[in-house]
């Protein structure tokens, strides 16, 4: 039970820092492109709570996939409209990438050396691995083609027309979404009750897992050169 909750633990603080790193992102990028909007609204910080949306933080930390509070801009500031746009979708699974890549030596460290400590040494590891891991996860889900995903808003500043598919997604992409976290909560449920075959059908689940596997690879095999 004490290893659960420092694992909760760790689980929470690596969203928090996830989360706060990648919608401030987004504000400082859109900032830099001309837009004022971000930080007269308060999110060209790194104070977490300027960041949160409770249920995509809730989701986050017990499904392993969720959500902040957009930041709001306002595209007619940028000094160039699809530039800015284009960059400021981009910067927040930039930000993802780079954390991931800069995290995963920490949490090396800490495997390999760190004394064994009770509860510190695993509240660290975890921690460690968590921000890795979940920045991946943030990536790969954000760029999700589905609104208000950072992925649509791509699709928004380089698609010139607005045809049905657009239109759906812009229309359903929030409702497709929630069913797919839904049934991804579901089938995790049920498979830590020992129905073990719903894995199988966990759709976002196995995406998640395929696309940070991939993307994962080279950020190991670049810090696996080292000799820890």
């Amino acid at each position: 039970m004490a290893e659960y909750i420092v694992e909760l633990l760790a689980s929470f603080c690596a969203v928090v820092i996830v989360l706060t790193l990648h919608e401030f992102a987004h504000a400082f990028v859109a900032y830099r492109c001309g837009d004022p909007t971000p930080k007269w609204s308060g999110r060209l910080s790194l104070n977490p709570l300027r960041h949160f949306d409770l249920w995509g933080l809730i989701c986050f930390t017990f499904v392993g996939f969720g959500w902040a509070k957009p930041v709001s801009i306002n595209p007619e500031n940028f000094r160039n409209y699809r530039t800015g746009l284009g960059l400021t979708a981009c910067a927040g699974v930039v930000m993802n990438y780079l954390t991931a890549l800069l995290i995963y030596p920490l949490y090396l460290v800490v495997a390999h050396y760190l004394p064994g400590i009770p509860f510190l040494s695993l509240l660290l590891e975890n921690f460690f691995y968590f921000v890795f891991a979940y920045s991946l996860s943030f990536f790969v889900f954000n760029l999700l083609p589905l609104y208000p995903l950072d992925g649509f808003r791509i699709l928004d500043a380089v698609n010139k027309r607005r045809g049905r598919v657009f239109r759906f997604l812009r229309n359903n992409g929030q409702y497709i979404l929630f069913g797919l976290i839904i049934e991804s909560f579901i089938c995790q449920i049920l498979v830590r009750i020992g129905i073990w075959q719903m894995a199988w059908f966990n759709i976002l689940g196995w995406f998640m897992q395929f696309a940070t596997g991939i993307l994962g690879w080279p950020i190991r095999a670049l810090w696996g050169l080292i000799p820890w």
